[in-house]
């Protein structure tokens, strides 16, 4: 991308730029204007895009527009965009820093002189018209900064994952293995011990489970085929579950470990 010098017909047509901006739009920033209103008409034709498309709507995620206003003013000092610049997170780690969960996560970046345009020009890059358009994704955050007499962009998409204590996944998961009628034991210390270990029961003192399953997902909708099937046999009747940091986990993205003792 052409570089800009700091020339003063450069200043006249950011000053040009700002004045045809509702007053309501914009926000001072040290390093340009932040248009809010830009951001949000981005996200309305990506919605309408996605409609056309057959892709559910996205909703906005504050977290991932702070992380995309992180890289956009990162972009407006460097001057050439980038997904990366030196000494910078990459993605995943922006978004996480900024308070997000997710289990997929993709970026869009741009600079053009308007909202529409910045739309037209991933709706026609392949590669951002895939991010765009994307039905994995189902949140984005949003963020232009006016500068140099242009507009610079970020998109940051992901598929988010609710943020859950351990009490809450054992309690999401235990509300589904009571479908089969089994009854869930009070004490989740077995089962939380059984997490953290990926090797046989753990030692104690009561009665030893005749069957273990521990899986690490970051969606928490349905159980484990297997566990499924031990619990419509009919030979248990009572169960534990426990939580635990899960192991292994590329980088920032969200994923929980569980454990589900069967007596």
């Amino acid at each position: 991308m052409k570089s800009f010098g700091r020339g003063w017909f450069l200043s006249l047509a950011l000053a040009a730029l700002l004045f045809l901006l509702p007053r309501t739009a914009v926000a001072e920033d040290a390093n340009g204007v932040v248009v809010q209103t830009a951001a949000e008409q981005l996200l309305a034709m990506a919605n309408q895009a996605r409609a056309e498309n057959g892709a559910g709507r996205l909703a906005w995620d504050p977290a991932l527009a702070a992380a995309a206003l992180y890289h956009c003013r990162r972009m407006v000092a460097e001057g050439p965009i980038a997904h990366r610049y030196g000494g910078e997170p990459d993605l995943a780690a922006r978004a996480e820093q900024a308070g997000a969960h997710f289990s997929l996560i993709e970026e869009n970046v741009a600079v053009g002189p308007t909202a529409a345009m910045i739309h037209e020009e991933w709706m026609n890059s392949p590669g951002h018209r895939t991010n765009l358009l994307s039905p994995e994704v189902d949140r984005v955050g949003l963020a232009v900064v006016a500068s140099r007499g242009v507009l610079y962009a970020v998109a940051d998409y992901e598929r988010a994952v609710e943020s859950l204590s351990a009490s809450q996944v054992e309690s999401r998961v235990a509300s589904l293995i009571r479908v089969s009628g089994i009854s869930i034991l009070a004490d989740t210390q077995p089962a939380r011990a059984a997490c953290a270990t990926d090797e046989g029961a753990p030692r104690s003192s009561g009665a030893r489970p005749g069957f273990i399953m521990r899986w690490q997902d970051s969606e928490l909708e349905r159980l484990p085929q297997p566990l499924t099937e031990r619990l419509a046999s009919g030979q248990y009747h009572r169960a534990a579950v426990g939580s635990c940091p899960a192991q292994g986990q590329s980088g920032s993205f969200t994923a929980y470990r569980v454990a589900v003792l069967l007596y």
